[in-house]
């Protein structure tokens, strides 16, 4: 079996958005004064789709996110021609041949993504290949289903924050995760109302369930620090990239100050990137994207290197390319989750992109056995609200 063809195609959204003040979530760019919405440049309304075909028929499905358009560039210009006419099953050959070979430019970023986009595609051909879904060829179940949280909790009006949160509460969620929508630059008022959020979100699910807290890079060192212990009697599970990723010195300091676990590592990439994370004691918790990291390739290797450092894995957005990482190792005690309805950042676009996912219940995800790949398929029902570049 060899690999005949790479295609690579950006699904543009055209459809209905959530409009940018309806919700909004502290981010990197409050850093700078205001010149509108600040969250514009984190919104993902576009989709990479990548298609790899072995010549017996075998089409496996990967996925970009991050800069689609330059994505697709990537693909179509240096990483096809590395993995046409090769054996899919080198699969730890072919990521070592994207990756060395686009070193000088590429390491992290939309480079690596790209290189994602193939390998999650590769490894959908390996499991229709074998006739099994991804995680039994990754290790297996471990888990009868996969726990998940709630993560669409955006700053807006409070009311309607705790009516969100009391809806899934109703519907077996434990777990929530909530944004902060002020930073530095909102100054003591902002502080207050981060405060107000947090206790508004906690009054509707009390403390027998899980709080997550994300500040999507949006702070800064000397703000975490002053908002750490303000925080510690909401008892979060965990304080989400209080600063920006590469200010990992700034994550080894936050978490040597508090109680409070500190997370990160969405915006990381490789082993490589995860080993210094780790050696630095920077994080308490794991949040790679498989579409970003590496593909299942890397993020399978960072599995394993956090199982050795008792670091818990629970990557960014859910997502199949996610949860078959999930299920098939120990190191990952839960997925995160957003449900299907509006679009809004984007995480939800993939439902309206691809068939497949599965839909929560009780607040816990399931796997199918006998469905082989990543069991996704591309979903056809919305495509007059997209606009397709080839």
């Amino acid at each position: 079996m060899k690999i005949r063809s790479v295609r690579a195609r950006v699904f543009e959204w055209q459809g209905k958005t959530v409009p940018p003040q309806a919700n909004f979530c502290s981010n990197a760019m409050d850093a700078l004064y205001d010149r509108g919405d600040s969250m514009h440049t984190f919104r993902f309304h576009g989709w990479t789709v990548v298609e790899v075909e072995t010549d017996d028929g075998i089409v496996g499905l990967g996925n970009v996110a991050l800069a689609p358009r330059i994505a697709k560039a990537i693909i179509d210009q240096y990483l096809a021609p590395l993995v046409i006419g090769q054996d899919p099953w080198d699969y730890e050959y072919l990521w070592q041949r994207m990756y060395r070979s686009t070193l000088a430019w590429g390491r992290k970023g939309v480079a690596m993504a790209a290189i994602s986009a193939i390998d999650i595609a590769i490894w959908d051909i390996l499991g229709k290949s074998a006739n099994k879904p991804v995680f039994k060829l990754l290790g297996g179940r471990t888990k009868e289903r996969i726990p998940c949280y709630y993560s669409k909790l955006y700053r807006g009006d409070l009311a309607a924050m705790q009516e969100e949160a009391a809806k899934f509460l109703k519907q077996g969620f434990t777990a929530f995760k909530m944004r902060f929508g002020y930073g530095p630059s909102h100054g003591t008022r902002g502080v207050a109302e981060n405060l107000k959020s947090v206790e508004a979100v906690r009054e509707v699910i009390g403390y027998e369930n899980d709080l997550m807290l994300e500040c999507y890079m949006g702070w800064d060192l000397d703000y975490a620090r002053r908002m750490l212990p303000k925080l510690e009697k909401f008892e979060p599970r965990w304080l989400e990239e209080p600063v920006i990723a590469d200010d990992v010195d700034g994550y080894a300091e936050l978490s040597r100050l508090s109680s409070i676990p500190i997370s990160g590592g969405e915006h990381e990439f490789t082993l490589h990137g995860f080993r210094q994370l780790l050696d630095k004691r920077a994080v308490s918790v794991v949040q790679y994207d498989t579409n970003r990291v590496g593909g299942i390739t890397a993020a399978h290797k960072i599995n394993a290197l956090c199982e050795a450092h008792s670091i818990p894995v629970i990557p960014h957005a859910g997502q199949m390319h996610n949860y078959h990482l999930t299920m098939s190792t120990l190191a990952s005690p839960m997925s995160e989750y957003f449900p299907q309805f509006d679009v809004e950042v984007g995480n939800e676009l993939f439902y309206y992109v691809f068939k497949g996912e599965p839909q929560a219940q009780d607040g816990f995800l399931q796997l199918d056995d006998d469905v082989p790949g990543l069991g996704l398929t591309l979903n056809t029902d919305y495509l007059d609200q997209f606009q397709i570049i080839e």
